[in-house]
């Protein structure tokens, strides 16, 4: 009998270091970084100190500590996916939008013995490039579309965690609408704050007058709530310090390290902006609407082509920077698969970050490729809203990336759309409703 024991007993350690040895076979089995979640950081406060960024900086008097989390530090987290045993993807996360990054590269750098990775977002021209090791990446952000700009960037395997692990029992639930204004000393800007709370998490966006700031992911700690976006564009960072008394919200907004401000909200859920169709508008109504831009080919394109003759057409004023700009082209690239038409022209203006006629055009092409735009994309100029506007001085102004131009058959212009209430908002369905409609009546009536 003790044989027998000895035996089993032998038997399952063999059998455990059999289990053993395979999941470490399994592990090392992939040569690059290790797959699963991860969490990143980019640390915004070296360079928000000595840069001094445009806006406003939080008044020592307002007394806003944010202990839960490390000062400056913008988290998110993504999470790495093998397709075989050297290529894998990232899928990005904020909320609940995953934004796949599979144009990466990987190799080793002989002068500091470590493995060096580079992720890029070829459509808004950034990447983030590193040294990998020891479950661990360290490096940058950088901007190429502005000078000499790059954030610390910090990332560690094996974390789902965004901003804390604690569990503060929340002073108050967050859920619901919130009227905002955004730097309320210095050129102030209304928002409505749109937000989802489940225990401690907390999601939501910003509604402004010029768009949404897309998908918002964080928690609330006790009487503070912590925001964050990274989608390769934005990154931006939202704090607040929670009243449940008052139920207001006074709290700190970071983009990058170029911009800081203070915010402020109060719950109201009957909460408004301005009707995005009637802040831009034709200077003078009898002017029929027209241009003349480049196309990627260089060739001067305006309404008066035959192509666009005896057609409905939709302008899309954009950029290729602009995250709110490629969700409305994503959503004009749905409508045109399920709705294919003849008489419906759309034509994409991009007004570039860049001065250089060549890295824009450069920008676009890529534009065009990554999202296989099949409708023609014409070069506008420099983003700067004041010289985009020198472009097509039959507005009243050029406001916001993007702005949608609703023009019929007669090239008489219908509507003007200012902004973009993207999927991240609850005024989503409303704008696809309203779009078709007045497509429909310019196809049909036009």
């Amino acid at each position: 009998m003790a044989n027998n024991n000895r035996h089993f007993t032998l038997f399952l350690l063999m059998a455990v270091f059999l289990l053993l040895f395979s999941c470490i076979r399994v592990d090392n089995h992939f040569e690059k970084i290790p797959p699963g979640p991860w969490r990143a950081v980019l640390l915004l406060e070296p360079r928000a100190i000595t840069d001094n960024p445009k806006g406003e900086y939080l008044e020592e008097k307002l007394n806003l500590t944010f202990e839960e989390v490390a000062n400056g530090e913008l988290p998110f987290t993504f999470e790495v996916t093998y397709t075989d045993d050297t290529t894998f993807y990232i899928d990005i996360i904020n909320g609940e939008e995953r934004i796949r990054a599979d144009h990466i590269s990987f190799g080793h750098t002989k002068s500091r013995v470590k493995d060096s990775i580079r992720i890029d977002f070829p459509v808004y021209d950034s990447y983030i490039t590193g040294l990998y090791e020891n479950g661990v990446i360290e490096g940058n952000w950088v901007v190429n579309y502005r000078e000499e700009y790059q954030i610390p960037f910090i990332a560690h395997f094996g974390y789902d965690h965004r901003f804390t692990k604690l569990r503060k029992e929340p002073v108050m639930d967050l859920s619901g609408k919130w009227d905002v204004v955004f730097s309320p000393n210095k050129d102030p800007y209304p928002a409505i704050g749109e937000f989802t709370q489940k225990g401690n998490h907390l999601t939501g966006t910003f509604r402004t007058e010029t768009g949404d700031y897309r998908f918002l992911e964080g928690t609330v700690q006790a009487d503070k709530a912590y925001l964050s976006v990274f989608d390769g564009a934005h990154a931006f960072l939202f704090e607040a310090k929670l009243d449940a008394d008052t139920e207001t919200l006074l709290g700190s907004f970071r983009s990058g390290t170029h911009y800081k401000t203070i915010w402020q909200a109060k719950r109201n859920s009957e909460a408004t902006l301005v009707d995005p169709d009637s802040l831009t508008y034709i200077v003078d109504s009898g002017d029929e609407f027209n241009f003349s831009f480049p196309d990627l080919n260089g060739n001067m394109r305006s309404l008066d082509d035959p192509i666009f003759d005896g057609k409905a057409k939709i302008i899309q004023i954009m950029g290729t920077w602009c995250p709110n700009c490629r969700d409305e082209t994503t959503f004009l690239l749905d409508y045109i698969k399920n709705n294919p038409r003849e008489d419906l022209e759309i034509i994409s203006i991009g007004f570039e970050r860049y001065k250089d006629t060549g890295k824009s055009m450069d920008a676009l092409r890529r534009f065009k490729e990554t999202l296989h735009i099949p409708y023609t994309v014409l070069y506008g100029g420099y983003y700067d809203k004041k010289e985009a506007a020198k472009q097509l001085p039959m507005l009243n102004h050029i406001l916001s990336y993007p702005t949608m131009i609703f023009i019929d058959k007669n090239n008489k212009v219908r509507k003007i759309h200012t902004g973009f209430n993207g999927p991240a908002t609850d005024k989503y369905q409303e704008f696809k409703d309203d779009f078709e409609k007045m497509v429909g009546e310019m196809v049909i009536g036009g």
